[in-house]
């Protein structure tokens, strides 16, 4: 784990932790995975399960995640986290996959690289991006502000299930919802208004577009827009999957993520045969919460 005192704002800096070695090589393409807003580590749960042996795992928690200082929002460009977590990998990260609000600063992050090195190949997953400053409306900012407790709750519903009622699952969305605060949601909805203006034309390199056709919190035409604006931007769009790609469907997931990287890196990894992702061991049955839990209701 890599970390110091304070971070970018004078607030808690972001941690870089290895989740997993690779398996029988010595050239690993290591990637590394960042957690969206209110989110956490435990959301990579089952691709580290099914990642392929090559693949060497690092990870990010970052300061808007679940037990993360409220006070990043103040000031900090979450864009500059990024940036950090990419110079804490130890010998430099080959590939990155950033989930939901994330994604939006992943992408800024790796745009304002230019020339230096850096990740050959992204994954974003359920991104919030639009083309157009005109495709925003008041409804927009209406439906996000008043319905923000619901994406939180979502998480929730996808990490523990039937195990939590549905009345006290909404009853903790609230609680994480008013810990993350004004500002912070302020920090989502302004990363998406900026999101016209991301310099797609300095993204050149392969971006793999991760969308669920059921999301209610990122729209498809989100991921479809940015996919086709990239300069090599792929979509993948999982029928029957909501914001969760990663935990509601792992196995496709890890798949998509492998056949990406076996393209991009094909001396170090294998491409799948068909559509079957190696398997190194059974997913776990139950995914952990994406989402901060209080410990007391």
């Amino acid at each position: 784990m890599t970390a110091g005192p304070l971070g970018p704002g004078g607030h808690r800096r972001t941690l870089v932790r290895l989740r997993r070695r690779a398996r029988g090589t010595d050239t690993p393409v290591r990637v590394l995975l960042l957690h969206g807003l209110a989110g956490s580590t435990s959301v990579w749960g089952a691709y580290g399960v099914l990642a392929a042996d090559g693949v060497e795992l690092w990870e990010a928690v970052l300061p808007w995640g679940a037990e993360g200082d409220p006070g990043w929002s103040l000031h900090d460009d979450p864009a500059d986290h990024v940036e950090q977590a990419l110079a804490d990998v130890p010998g430099g990260a080959d590939a990155l996959v950033a989930h939901s609000f994330t994604a939006g600063p992943a992408l800024e992050a790796l745009a304002r690289r230019g020339e230096r090195p850096g990740p050959r190949a992204a994954v974003v997953v359920a991104p919030f991006h639009r083309r157009d400053p005109d495709d925003f409306t008041w409804d927009d900012a209406q439906y996000y502000l008043g319905g923000f407790h619901r994406i939180l709750e979502e998480g929730l519903r996808i990490g523990v299930g039937d195990r939590v009622p549905p009345d006290l699952r909404g009853a903790m969305a609230m609680r994480v919802r008013d810990r993350i605060g004004p500002y912070g949601w302020q920090q989502f909805f302004g990363a998406y208004l900026r999101s016209p203006w991301l310099d797609v034309a300095a993204l050149r390199l392969p971006v793999l577009v991760v969308a669920g056709t059921d999301d209610f919190a990122a729209p498809v035409q989100d991921a479809r827009a940015l996919a086709g604006a990239l300069p090599d931007g792929r979509l993948g769009l999982f029928d029957g999957c909501g914001h969760f790609a990663m935990a509601e469907q792992p196995e496709r997931f890890a798949e998509a993520v492998h056949r990406l990287l076996a393209e991009v890196f094909p001396a170090r990894l294998v491409a799948p045969a068909g559509d079957t992702v190696p398997r190194p061991r059974p997913a776990p049955q139950v995914l952990a919460p994406n989402l901060y839990v209080p410990e007391s209701t």
